[in-house]
């Protein structure tokens, strides 16, 4: 894919596309990557959000606009689109991780709400490049408790599940967890990359950004 102002990209994700851990918003990894692209990039991460529907009300209603709902509003004119969740779904959804059988109807379990994702931005996008990131490590990612006290998966099974059902569809994914070059369990490189253990700072999103950059103009 040829990455210039010629080209417009949506990025559909949560607070990390957002830009949650960057000193500015013009410093998070979205923004970066039009910068160093010249694409225009989209910004449509909402923080808290997660990919499958929540079987209960959180209590900010914004973490409950999962991007199933949000397909509709990326533009429609759009020369690709990125995804970029899951990590939520892990840290407080109260949905089940669901099995490989789970059709895309069953959108409150992750399997299902994969696929439900995948068919919605198909048929909005049938000839257009769609690609899935998988979550970033994350310092909890091991946790069986999430952070609403529920029994979960560890995070590598939601990232299994990315890959499984994109590759279904025959969608790209670009495994961010196996090659951001970030773990947050390593001291040196939370404080380098993602203070928080989760989000990236502005050197973290840079380098996200250039990743990305990279795994695009390879399709």
């Amino acid at each position: 894919m040829k990455l210039n102002e010629n080209v417009k990209i949506c990025f559909l994700g949560d607070s990390i596309t957002e830009g949650c851990g960057a000193s500015r918003p013009e410093n998070g990894f979205v923004s970066v990557f039009g910068r160093k692209t010249g694409a225009v990039a989209k910004n449509f991460g909402i923080g808290g959000t997660r990919i499958a529907r929540k079987e209960t009300p959180s209590a900010n209603p914004r973490h409950d606009r999962c991007f199933l709902d949000r397909v509709d509003e990326l533009d429609a004119d759009a020369d690709a689109v990125v995804v970029f969740g899951g990590t939520n779904d892990f840290g407080h959804g109260n949905g089940k991780l669901g099995t490989p059988s789970d059709p895309a109807t069953e959108e409150y379990t992750f399997y299902g709400a994969m696929r439900s994702l995948c068919l919605r931005l198909i048929r909005r996008y049938p000839t257009k490049p769609i690609v899935f990131l998988t979550p970033l490590h994350r310092k909890s990612e091991d946790a069986t408790v999430n952070e609403i006290g529920l029994p979960c998966h560890p995070l590598t099974d939601y990232v299994a599940v990315i890959r499984e059902v994109c590759r279904e569809f025959s969608i790209p994914v670009f495994d961010l967890f196996a090659a951001a070059g970030i773990q947050p369990k390593i001291e040196e490189q939370r404080v380098a990359y993602c203070p928080d253990g989760l989000h990236p700072n502005d050197r973290g999103a840079e380098l996200l950004a250039d990743k990305i950059i990279a795994f695009l103009s390879a399709l």
